[in-house]
């Protein structure tokens, strides 16, 4: 019997192999197995995703801070809006000056649109008044009166970017300037969600590299620039 048996599985082996090895073959060669496995990435590219959280999708979590003007500015100032949000310090000392002029091409760049803003929250609150956060909006030449530096109570900051947005921001005594963040732009439709275009396997982004300019390309880590890519999912979600 154990001799049949081999005999029927070699010959199943052997009809499998002839008649589905070339199907994948081609499939891999002209690389729609990658289209089959991901819901169809071509339509995916075509709209903004959803940031989702346990099935829900991700919403702005409620804020409530001062602006350098010393006004109050909460969530409920962007509704309507479009809005890029990232995590700084005027004192950062590495990625918080390329940040703003990436933030500042963009300002331009929409300056025309009341119906785009930009919120930078400070996570040296305590260093980072009114007034300096004045000065450092005049000598980056940020104009736009939706785009607020904001701060306020330590402990909200830092559980609404770790907590609220999920981006990484610290204190740690041996990264320049005291702080470890990650640089990474949020962006938020009209409705307060978050969203991002996808990947090449359909998956969405979620955050865009805020610490390389377009004119760089890329880092030394051969990271690529999501700047101008941010620009056009603003422009995308501004038509919605």
């Amino acid at each position: 019997m154990k001799k049949y048996t081999y005999v029927w599985v070699s010959l199943i082996i052997l009809i499998f192999g002839i008649i589905f090895v070339p199907r994948i073959v081609d499939r891999i060669s002209s690389g729609t197995i990658v289209q089959n496995d991901r819901l169809n990435v071509e339509h995916a590219k075509s709209t903004l995703s959803y940031i989702t959280l346990n099935g829900e999708k991700k919403k702005v979590p409620s804020f409530d801070f001062i602006n350098q003007d010393s006004l109050a500015i909460s969530n409920s100032d962007y509704n309507g809006k479009v809005f890029v949000v990232e995590f700084f310090f005027t004192s950062c000392p590495s990625i918080c000056p390329v940040m703003t002029e990436n933030l500042v091409t963009i300002q331009n760049e929409f300056k025309a649109d009341e119906n785009f803003g930009i919120a930078s929250f400070s996570i040296t609150p305590d260093y980072d008044t009114p007034s300096v956060l004045k000065a450092y909006a005049e000598k980056y030449g940020i104009t736009d009166m939706d785009w607020h530096l904001l701060t306020g109570d330590k402990e909200q900051v830092f559980d609404l970017a770790n907590n609220g947005f999920n981006i990484f921001a610290a204190e740690m005594e041996d990264a320049p300037g005291g702080f470890e963040h990650s640089g990474l732009f949020a962006l938020v439709d009209k409705e307060g969600f978050l969203r991002s275009r996808t990947d090449d396997f359909g998956n969405p982004i979620i955050y865009y590299r805020g610490a390389i300019t377009e004119k760089q390309g890329e880092n030394d880590h051969g990271e690529k620039e999501q700047i101008s890519i941010l620009k056009e999912d603003i422009k995308r979600l501004l038509a919605e």
